[in-house]
């Protein structure tokens, strides 16, 4: 899908403190402010506004570009025997003791190493399937069909501003696969990012400049991973330290801030989804590096099988920290989708976003969100799937979803 300035016509940017670069001009078209704080370098290859240079001859570019990590480790297999039934309909089997029971013959009985007596079949780990609800936000993340473990995390709550207005966060971390300890990655990037946001709201910090902040913690927090003994006695020369991706956002009564690293998505859906939806985030890929730089078409860029090569991310072995964060002002209620490429290899363009989250999802945000997964798990699972739901405005403290 295009990116640029007719793909947004609601929400409005917005300026403010800490938001250098937005300015909201009567008249103009929206365009969101997805520069670095103030003296952060500029990532190589990657667009600085949204306009495209002429084309040049798509063939140009045959090798990846400096500063491309592949998502899969070299020989790593396409799928994995599942370890659970499908996440759909293991709901509706027959009660079982938890912990006890097999879920898959519901008969056996489960030893110490997560295995069954019985059948022999491996048992759901606890980040298979997890859900959360946090006043008016809520996440959903799903292993999958295809992967053996889930290497995505999330991280949700509210924080009060100092006027007494309500402000909501999601973070969402995708694990990248051909790192050591990607699940760890994510882990420790959610929890990082979100608590420097849940800690810097209430003291009065700009949103945007917040967010800024929370990807640099989380960043420090993934680094941090690299020193650990678990790592050391994992690491082998052709891997890499443990990384992942970041996509983040903030809702306030008036304000929407969206921070990313790496190409995990933040979408925009209107409440009335007779205007248009928006994508919020441009990815930090191969593939947008090749269109932004004008060396191949969109359609071609995305067909290339390096399409999804990610450019940035989080880890020590990152070539430089490039956090993006954009401020938004809709002029309308909607919510906002933040999720991994799980889910938005599903439903690409934000058209086809809005067309699948239900449209009551700003008061049964944690019902979108299951059902979103679902839609990612129908089109095949093929990979991790997380997505956090957040309604537009924020609602005052003390509501949550119907």
């Amino acid at each position: 899908m295009p990116y640029g300035p007719a793909a947004v016509q609601h929400p409005e940017p917005v300026s403010g403190p800490g938001a250098p670069g937005n300015s909201a001009v009567p008249g103009t078209p929206a365009v969101p402010d997805t520069s670095a704080a103030p003296g952060a370098p500029a990532a190589p290859g990657t667009q600085d506004g949204f306009g495209s240079p002429a084309a040049a001859d798509p063939h140009a570019a045959s090798a990846p570009a400096p500063g491309v990590r592949f998502d899969r480790r070299g020989g790593e297999p396409e799928e994995y025997p599942l370890q659970a039934p499908d996440p759909r309909v293991a709901g509706t089997a027959a009660p079982a003791e938890p912990g006890k029971l097999c879920v898959a013959c519901r008969a056996g009985r489960v030893d110490d190493d997560g295995y069954c007596e019985n059948c022999g079949h491996a048992q759901p780990r606890e980040r298979d399937h997890m859900e959360q609800e946090c006043g008016p936000v809520a996440a959903v993340s799903d292993r999958g069909l295809r992967h053996h473990r889930n290497e995505d995390a999330f991280a949700i709550g509210t924080a009060a501003l100092p006027d007494g207005s309500a402000a909501t966060v999601a973070i969402v971390c995708d694990g990248v696969s051909s790192a050591t300890r990607p699940d760890d990655a994510s882990l420790a990037a959610s929890r990082a990012a979100s608590a420097a946001l849940l800690a810097a709201l209430p003291q009065g910090a700009h949103p945007q400049q917040a967010m800024h902040e929370a990807i640099v913690a989380a960043s420090h927090a993934v680094n941090a991973l690299a020193e650990e003994p678990a790592t050391a006695r994992e690491h082998a020369p052709h891997q890499n330290a443990p990384a992942c991706t970041l996509v983040g956002a903030v809702v306030t009564g008036g304000l929407l801030v969206v921070g990313w690293v790496g190409d995990s998505r933040a979408y925009w859906v209107p409440q009335d989804r007779t205007a248009p939806a928006a994508r919020l985030t441009e990815d930090d890929s191969w593939a947008a590096q090749m269109v932004a730089a004008g060396l191949m078409s969109e359609a071609e860029a995305y067909a290339d099988e390096r399409a999804h090569a990610i450019t940035g991310w989080l880890g020590a072995d990152a070539y430089e920290l490039e956090p993006h964060t954009a401020a938004f002002k809709p002029d309308r209620p909607g919510v906002v989708v933040v999720c991994t490429d799980g889910l938005w290899n599903y439903a690409e363009a934000a058209e086809e976003m809005a067309g699948v989250i239900p449209p009551d999802a700003a008061v049964r945000p944690l019902h979108s969100a299951r059902v979103l997964v679902g839609h990612a798990l129908d089109g095949g699972g093929h990979d991790n799937v997380t997505v956090a739901v957040l309604p537009f405005p924020a609602p005052p403290q003390g509501a949550g979803s119907a």
